[in-house]
């Protein structure tokens, strides 16, 4: 049977037919690859953003556990707290007059508004009620009856700190003060100096921490004094700092402030006890070595100084005269499980007593008193007041939000034989806590407290009490 011919126009048709449906199925084709490239990389954009917010939110909690680690360490040392610039992403352009950080130029207002509520079951002196110091707890009935409700703010702070290349080295000065009034302001809500001080690479100058001290073993109580046997003394000061690597090694000239007992010199003669007064002629030298590890740090200090004495009024200031005071204090931190601290602490020397946290006397008198036929006295001489202190204590987190602090200190004073019966013998502290930080700059906490005294004739007296303390912290960081 023959094929039918076909028309041109008909094999026209049917090769434009064929050419459309092969074009048409690559263009489907075509599609659906496109469609599959497009989801792939939608999953991928979608992956990516996902991991930047898991990173933003690791890194942010980074930034406010750091934070909070270092306000603890300023808390208990008194050290410049170096605030953690946030990522560079999350710092808006020209966000601050003073920017966060501009080639190692840094200015920070800080401090926190507390109240503390006290229900104290005994008594300590009402000049000191805000807080437990045993020195001030009373060894006989001397201050009235027992239990006392205290409201305080005296514990507020506020503080401003700058830092700057200068000349190669960085900068940097802080003054800070609180209200917590002392010597002549005792019991006052009022402006107390903590820190007024500048340094520049390795030399400091002002006052601040005494480099026989080591703040790091300050626990983290709520009460304001603190543990009884720590050396713990802000003090003007030039000071020298060497540091290698996890090695340091300072040195100091210090403001000398002896305290002086005239002791039972009083009871035979009123005017002469009234006008002995210390004689400070030339500066406390301290040095501490310092190494720092990565289970913690272990610190060595020494105290070298001239405790003085004069009778102002006297033909040639006499009775007149000095002793050489000296003491050593080994200090340590220990780190256990993630966040926990062990602070460490033990101190020994001979008129050192004012560079202590409570207690005791530098120099007082001693011997045995003769009243000569012309009146005058005799038989006593003057010496430095041997003293120990001791702190243990035990820092531990529970969670990221609540912690504790128990522990317990002593100081021991070996008493001079000429000292007034009621002169401070030993003194002892104990405390425990549960305190809740629900925000990095907020912390509510309750204490127990109990502090015990006795006095060089064996008179003693104990107090214990409960502290609630709230606490709001504020740095202008967090509003560039």
């Amino acid at each position: 049977m023959m094929t039918p011919l076909r028309s041109p126009c008909g094999l026209a048709l049917g090769a434009a037919s064929l050419v459309l449906a092969t074009l048409g199925g690559q263009g489907a084709r075509a599609q659906a690859a496109d469609a599959e490239a497009l989801r792939q990389m939608r999953q991928e954009l979608d992956a990516l953003r996902a991991e930047e917010v898991q990173a933003k939110a690791a890194e942010q909690a980074r930034i406010q556990r750091m934070d909070a680690l270092a306000q603890q360490l300023a808390r208990a040392s008194g050290e410049p707290v170096v605030q953690t610039p946030p990522p560079v992403e999350q710092v808006p352009a020209q966000a601050s007059v003073f920017p966060r950080s501009d080639e190692g130029r840094k200015f920070e207002i800080y401090g926190f508004a507390q109240a503390d509520y006290v229900q104290d079951f005994k008594r300590v002196n009402p000049a000191w009620d805000d807080t437990l110091r045993p020195s001030k707890i009373p060894t006989h009935s001397e201050f009235g009856s027992n239990g006392q409700s205290i409201i305080s703010v005296r514990q507020s702070r506020f503080g401003v700190q700058a830092q700057q290349p200068v000349g190669g080295h960085d900068l940097f000065v802080k003054f800070e003060f609180d209200l917590f009034g002392v010597g002549v302001d005792e019991g006052q809500t009022t402006f107390r100096l903590r820190h007024a001080y500048g340094s520049w690479g390795p030399l400091l100058v002002g006052q601040t921490n005494s480099v026989f001290m080591d703040g790091d073993i300050f626990p983290n109580t709520v009460d304001y004094w603190g543990p009884t046997g720590m050396v713990f003394l802000r003090n003007p000061q030039v000071r020298y700092t060497f540091k290698s690597g996890k090695h340091e090694l300072a040195v100091a000239l210090e403001k000398p402030g002896n305290d002086i007992d005239p002791g039972n010199i009083r009871e035979f003669d009123p005017d002469l006890g009234s006008s002995i007064k210390n004689d400070e002629k030339v500066p406390d030298v301290t040095a501490h070595y310092r190494y720092d590890g990565d289970w913690g740090h272990v610190q060595l200090a020494g105290i070298l100084r001239r405790v003085g004495f004069e009778t102002v009024g006297a033909i040639d200031n006499e009775p007149k005269g000095h002793k050489t005071g000296w003491g050593v204090n080994l200090t340590s931190n220990i780190k256990v499980f993630d966040k926990d601290v062990i602070h460490l602490g033990a101190v020994y020397g001979e008129g050192i007593a004012s560079y202590m946290n409570d207690g005791g006397v530098d120099l007082g008198p001693r011997g045995q008193i003769i009243v000569l036929p012309d009146g005058t006295l005799t038989g006593l001489s003057a010496d430095v007041v041997p003293l120990y202190g001791l702190t243990a204590y035990y820092d531990h987190y529970w969670s990221d939000t609540l912690s504790s602090s128990i522990g317990w200190s002593q100081t021991k004073v070996d008493n001079l034989s000429f000292q007034a019966a009621n002169a401070f013998n030993y003194g002892q502290y104990a405390s425990v806590n549960l305190l809740w930080t629900p925000a990095k700059r907020i912390l509510m906490g309750a204490e127990f407290l109990w502090g015990a005294r006795k006095d060089n004739d064996g008179a003693k007296g104990d107090d214990t009490r409960l502290q609630f303390s709230f606490k709001y912290a504020f740095s202008s960081d967090d509003f560039r």
